[in-house]
């Protein structure tokens, strides 16, 4: 009888035990995350929840399995103690990872929160993303590093290397140069603030949006929907454009090709209410001036502003369509159009006079229709 309560007993107490300290702690949480609205902290770290009760449970059955007088355990003691070993070293990496991960979310949500100003908390979340990215892999290797020493064979393996560390190092290094290249790029981007999550750039030709920036990759979302993705280190080794640098505020120019005789005037009053009745125009400065002229039109400017790359392609498209369907319907002259009537002739020549021009002309054609004349006898 007791071969079966002990192992009952220690199993089922480890998993009350467990199921009661979990449902405590999320009751403290809940109760602390209602008390402080402020900060996310308390709400987030009930996701550390699940971690915490499997470390909790095992380091229960780690300390209490050898209780059990089975003969299979017996046997066994060895494997099921390294077993419960290797499950508690990586449950409490995974519980490490998901504090680190609490306390970097709660500290990015409280500074956007405070913070007005939108490029230094894209700043600021790129960096946080890339620590807690550095922070998960930093656990992770100590982890595996640390189930694998719980291995005899592994340790004398390890023992041995240690001799040749600068040998292994060296070619470590040459095998991994562009790897540890972007890692660098990935540290260099983040605190050198060259580039941010959700800055505008513009990268061999394509327009988009930093999406995502990890230690060795960058993702740009273009506006079509596309991703591109590209290392770190093309950033920190090649020119590149970026709309949000010092501010998302952005500056718009429409061209129009026209006629000479376009209504400037007409036009600046007609942009004007164009601009007045487009919400994504952010009311600091427009204009209209003629730029450039040719023999046969004139190159006519709009400047346009708004507080961002999305809203300067809006206010772009609006002004340029609405003045050419407003040309069109109101002044059709102001359009380019293509010169068919007769030249008029330098001073001092006149031209021929139409009677005397068609008579030419028509002495020509009979000429054309007239037989050549046959020489030699017929």
């Amino acid at each position: 009888m007791e071969n079966v309560l002990r192992p009952l007993l220690v199993v089922g107490g480890s998993l009350v035990i467990t199921l009661a300290v979990g449902w405590l702690v999320d009751l403290l949480l809940r109760r602390a995350d209602a008390r402080h609205h402020e900060t996310p902290l308390w709400g987030l770290l009930r996701l550390c929840r699940p971690p915490l009760q499997v470390v909790l449970c095992t380091a229960l059955l780690s300390t209490s399995y050898t209780q059990i007088r089975l003969d299979l355990v017996r046997d066994h003691r060895t494997g099921i103690g390294r077993a419960l070993a290797l499950v508690l070293i990586a449950a409490s990496a995974w519980l490490v990872i998901r504090i680190a991960a609490t306390i970097v979310e709660s500290s990015y949500a409280r500074y956007a929160s405070a913070s007005r100003d939108a490029a230094r908390v894209r700043r600021v979340r790129t960096q946080v993303t890339l620590i807690q990215r550095v922070v998960t892999a930093v656990v992770a290797t100590v982890a595996v590093a640390a189930m694998l020493l719980t291995f005899p064979a592994m340790r004398t393996v390890g023992t041995s290397m240690l001799a040749s560390a600068g040998v292994v190092g060296i070619v470590a290094g040459v095998a991994a140069q562009s790897t540890l290249g972007n890692l660098f790029a990935g540290f260099q981007i983040a605190f050198g603030d060259m580039v941010r999550i959700g800055d505008t750039v513009v990268v061999d030709g394509e327009w988009g949006t930093v999406e995502e920036v990890t230690l060795t990759f960058l993702t740009v979302r273009t506006w079509d929907e596309r991703r591109i993705t590209m290392p770190v280190s093309y950033f920190t080794s090649r020119p590149f454009e970026n709309w949000s640098r010092g501010g998302i505020q952005m500056t718009g120019t429409v061209y129009f090709q026209l006629d000479h005789s376009a209504p400037l005037p007409a036009m600046r009053e007609q942009m004007r209410e164009i601009l007045r009745g487009c919400s994504a125009w952010d009311g600091r400065d427009w204009s209209l001036a003629v730029t450039d002229t040719t023999p046969t039109t004139i190159e006519v400017r709009a400047v346009v502003t708004a507080k961002d790359a999305d809203d300067i392609w809006t206010v772009r498209c609006a002004v340029r369509e609405q003045l050419i369907a407003w040309l069109r319907d109101n002044h059709p002259y102001a359009l380019p159009r293509v010169a068919t009537a007769a030249a008029v002739p330098p001073p001092g020549v006149s031209l021929p006079e139409p009677a005397a021009a068609e008579a030419a002309a028509e002495a020509d054609r009979a000429a054309d229709r007239e037989p050549a004349p046959r020489t030699g006898r017929g």
